[in-house]
């Protein structure tokens, strides 16, 4: 590491500690309100004790940003990186009622002080206290939310729901009129810590007896090495019209320091291995025609393409070629994003596009037709279906996570769509 770079590191990790400091003594005044009536013992464990926490967390923290995490597996890294998210996370919503604690107690010093006489104004004055019931819906408010993402690991991480959609296409050939697709995404293997749940989901997935099945990128968090354990589970994966997959952001190994370049480029080798090993047919830049009773149906594939800031690896025009004589073309991309971006200004006889990439943020509400995540303020197309014209775009909300192992409102999602032949 050159010394610029390790200063640059130096100064960034510096900030944050601050930062999370700044937010543990906003938070610490809700604590020394709330134990000021304790026994002087229970009142020096909650106090001491708060502090304590706060000094393992940083530990964390150090030993994360100058050790090798990697060297003691991802299990461990994703314990820490979601322990330290959790807790400073749940603070966060308690520091909003200390604030607005501190807001009223300001407004009331400065009512007192032009209300006071000017003999009162040269004295010391009174203290204003803090609000004790302020101080504890502070406590209850981070509460709440750490509560809330730990049932989302307990529960939610492996709560798999299936999702069904119809789309209905004009040109659809009448030998494939009903044909059923199965779709799963983000399976991010190396995330996982119920093997037993996993295998489930794909049992789930396989009795919906699919025709076709899609996996839309996105097969590991960084190594390849993390799908060892899982491939003879998602080997189990099969279709009567075949297993077709595409590669997602997550798999080129980018979010990684390697060694050398040859180490990173063995990685990604890995990873096409390892779809040739579960059965699934990759699909790179490159497009596969499925035939019945004369009728062609063209599935294309490219590797990954976002709009934003992710790698821009896939060359759609190469998936595209040699595809004329297909009826209907249904596109594997990993990122939503690539629709507005490339598929419909240029290829409008692109029927379907699958995706996934967003989990849904893993994070928000759905009830009936109502949808709300954070997702949607980075994402225009983040869940479900959508159309535009006579072109369709599902976002699936994935099948595994990354980085916060659970999911709070937004299960892990099994889809099947039912391709039907419309007169219109």
């Amino acid at each position: 590491m050159t010394t610029s770079l390790y200063m640059y590191k130096l100064m960034a990790l510096i900030v944050l500690l601050v930062a999370l400091l700044v937010v543990d003594v906003y938070v610490y005044q809700a604590i020394l309100t709330i134990s000021k009536d304790f026994t002087a013992g229970w009142r020096a464990v909650v106090r001491f004790g708060f502090w304590i926490f706060t000094a393992i967390t940083f530990v964390a923290i150090l030993w994360y940003a100058y050790a090798d995490p990697y060297k003691y597996g991802s299990q461990l890294r994703n314990v820490v990186l979601t322990g330290v998210f959790m807790v400073y996370i749940s603070k966060l919503f308690g520091v909003l009622l200390v604030l607005i604690d501190d807001i009223q107690r300001g407004i009331r010093w400065i009512v007192n002080y032009f209300q006071s006489s000017s003999v009162e104004k040269t004295s010391t004055g009174t203290k204003i206290p803090r609000s004790e019931f302020l101080a504890k819906a502070a406590v209850v408010t981070a509460v709440i939310p750490f509560a809330a993402m730990t049932y989302g690991i307990i529960s939610g991480a492996h709560d798999y729901r299936i999702r069904r959609r119809t789309i209905y296409l004009p040109n659809l050939p009448k030998s494939f009129d009903g044909i059923r697709i199965g779709q799963l995404s983000d399976i991010h293997s190396g995330s996982f810590f119920n093997k037993t749940a996993v295998k489930g989901g794909v049992e789930m997935f396989l009795n919906e007896k699919p025709d076709l099945i899609f996996f839309t990128g996105d097969l590991v968090n960084n190594e390849t090495s993390e799908v060892n354990d899982y491939i003879s589970i998602f080997g189990k994966l099969n279709a009567p019209l075949g297993v077709y997959s595409v590669t997602g952001n997550h798999d080129y190994g980018d979010y990684v320091s390697w060694s050398t370049s040859e180490a990173k480029q063995k990685n990604f080798t890995d990873l096409i291995r390892a779809h040739k090993e579960m059965g699934f047919d990759l699909l790179m830049n490159e497009n596969r025609t499925v035939e019945q009773n004369g009728d062609k149906l063209a599935i294309l594939g490219i590797e990954n393409w976002g709009a934003g800031r992710f790698a821009k690896y896939g060359k759609l025009d190469e998936a595209y070629a040699n595809t004329d004589e297909a009826a209907v073309k249904l596109l594997l991309s990993h990122d939503p994003s690539h629709w507005d971006a490339q598929v419909r200004p240029a290829y409008a006889d692109i029927d379907v596009m699958f995706a996934g990439h967003t989990h849904g943020f893993q994070f928000g509400v759905e009830i009936g037709d109502f949808k709300w995540s954070p997702s949607q303020y980075v994402y225009k197309q983040w869940a479900d279906l959508y159309r535009e014209g006579n072109q369709y775009l599902y976002v699936n909300r994935g099948f595994g996570y990354v980085g916060y192992p659970g999911r709070v409102g937004i299960p892990p999602e099994l889809t099947i769509i039912e391709l039907k032949r419309s007169d219109s």
